[in-house]
């Protein structure tokens, strides 16, 4: 078995994974030699971000029988040709599901609290009291219930929110939360939250999902949270939905062009928060990835079912109904 490597390990991590699969050879191709490794690999495990994959090669080379992703999101490997061949694919989903709540509570907290406002007053030495707003007692719509959107919603309750939740499988409702319910009834979640927060996976289905039509089904003053893939919203119908006053504010760790151009008019909002995609960032990120890789190694090897299967045609994970 060759096994081809693309995100930043150390010499730890590759004992760690040959310890799981001793007759295996390990490859860590980095970003410049995974294109042509991969054609030579069974297994692959990574997410190459400056040197896309060319899946239609991968396919026809006919060797690779699994990926790994080492993000949540599987779009950048997701393409018609995997898409369409025999070959597994698993995510990361809920890995990162700690440091996605905290990188959504940090952009959250500081709109409601007005940081943007007096941010920009500290650089001109103003000390002016302004009004802010609060977190507790609102309610909260979180667009996509898988691990992120859980552990989100479990770190909301203290604050005595009201939480309302979309899901392609919506079962299983935590006691946090007071309605979970299938997308086709995102109006209703948007209608009565005053924070909406995205969580779901970027499909054909949730690309452009947040379009004027929808933004504007929101609530007049709400908040929108972007944690979960930049394309997910029109940029241009939430500038216009900012503008106007409609949405009293956006926090965005994504956008719907990254790395976002200067030319863009989020930059200049007052009422905007961007983090350049750092929701996942953890210094425990790579041993996690790791971790899990070498879980489902074992299980693969054992053939046993693997975590995070994903459902080629959904473009997420399936998850079964408790029972």
């Amino acid at each position: 078995m060759r096994i081809a490597l693309c995100y930043p390990v150390e010499d730890r991590h590759i004992r760690q994974i040959a310890s799981v699969a001793p007759g295996a050879e390990i490859i860590d191709a980095g970003e410049e030699r995974i294109g042509e490794e991969i054609l030579r690999a069974d297994v692959f495990c990574g997410h190459a971000k400056v040197h896309p994959i060319r899946w239609d090669r991968v396919v026809a080379s006919g060797r690779l029988r699994w990926i790994q992703s080492s993000a949540a999101g599987i779009d950048h490997c997701l393409t018609a040709p995997v898409a369409e061949s025999s070959i597994l694919l698993t995510s990361a989903s809920g890995v990162f599901a700690d440091q996605v709540a905290e990188q959504t509570f940090a952009l959250l907290l500081g709109l409601l609290r007005g940081l943007p406002v007096f941010f920009r007053a500290a650089q001109r030495k103003e000390f002016v009291r302004r009004p802010t707003a609060d977190l507790h007692e609102t309610t909260v719509g979180i667009l996509g219930f898988g691990g992120n959107g859980r552990r989100l919603a479990e770190l909301l309750a203290p604050f005595r929110t009201r939480i309302w939740a979309t899901d392609y499988f919506p079962y299983d409702r935590p006691q946090t939360v007071e309605r979970l319910l299938p997308p086709q009834r995102c109006a209703d979640v948007l209608r009565a939250s005053d924070i909406v927060v995205l969580c779901v996976p970027l499909t054909d289905q949730t690309r452009g999902m947040m379009n004027r039509q929808t933004l504007g089904a929101m609530k007049r003053g709400a908040v929108l949270i972007n944690v979960a893939r930049g394309p997910v919203v029109v940029e241009e119908a939430l500038v216009e939905a900012l503008e106007s006053g409609h949405l009293s504010g956006a926090g965005l760790d994504v956008t719907e062009v990254e790395p976002l151009p200067p030319t863009s008019r989020l930059w200049d909002l007052p009422n905007v928060i961007i983090t350049p995609h750092v929701g996942a960032q953890s210094r425990r990120r790579y041993d996690d990835v790791t971790n899990l890789f070498c879980d489902n190694l074992h299980r693969y090897l054992q053939g046993r079912p693997l975590r995070n299967l994903v459902d080629k045609r959904l473009g997420f994970p399936r998850r079964e109904p408790p029972g």
